[in-house]
């Protein structure tokens, strides 16, 4: 799952107001922001396996440090702390957790058999990526009502707020459709693509999203 995790992302920001979209972004995407370090570091193991589902290629043979529902648990407890020390906002640090610990519901739901519980357990999956329809309806549809409600929550306070936010909105979903059954040649270059995508993901976001506000304190503006 991609844009799915995003759009919790996205919903989080009527929750947490104050909070980059890049923050919330990265925590709903942290297990995956983990995963390809782990495998540039042979710490967790892939292989590439066409027909394994339909939707990807990918083998997912060990991933417990980055995937499993405990340690997610611990790194979304660590990533809100962090969060709370570094600008004191409370209330954020549960929202970042929940975030991070999402991806592992989600993934449970879309991936097959290979989610562990914690290092060396069963291995749970409903399999949605067996059906590129079926993942593309739960997906898209979780999309577009995580866009709702950030715009919902937010606007615009000029034209990079409103272009900026538009254009990538839509560059997600190029990106999530174009990704369907790709496989690459290697597995260096699964990785190092991907960690680029975090990068530019991260600052595009943080962009886009600063040149929004809350939608109340646009209100609280327009009526002093």
């Amino acid at each position: 799952m991609f844009v799915g995790h995003l759009a919790l992302g996205l919903a989080a920001k009527r929750l947490s107001p104050r909070v980059s979209l890049a923050v919330l972004f990265s925590a709903a995407q942290l297990a995956d922001i983990l995963w390809p370090v782990f495998i540039a570091l042979g710490v967790e193991q892939v292989r590439v396996a066409p027909g394994i589902t339909a939707f990807t290629p990918l083998d997912f043979v060990s991933y417990p440090y980055s995937h499993s529902l405990v340690f997610l648990i611990g790194w979304g407890l660590a990533f809100g702390w962090l969060y709370r020390r570094l600008t004191g906002d409370r209330a954020a640090l549960m929202v970042i957790a929940a975030l991070v610990v999402s991806h592992w519901a989600l993934d449970y739901v879309t991936h097959r058999p290979d989610m562990p519980v914690y290092p060396g357990s069963v291995k749970l999956g409903l399999g949605l990526w067996n059906s590129i329809p079926g993942t593309l309806i739960v997906e898209l549809i979780l999309y577009g009502a995580g866009l709702w409600i950030y715009l919902r929550a937010t606007e615009a306070r000029d034209t990079i707020g409103r272009w900026a936010f538009l254009a990538l909105a839509i560059f997600l979903v190029f990106v999530y459709i174009a990704s369907i059954g790709l496989a690459p040649p290697s597995i260096q270059a699964l990785y190092i693509p991907a960690l680029a995508g975090i990068i530019l993901l991260t600052s595009w976001s943080w962009w886009a999203d600063r040149h929004r506000i809350p939608r109340r304190a646009a209100d609280t503006m327009r009526g002093a």
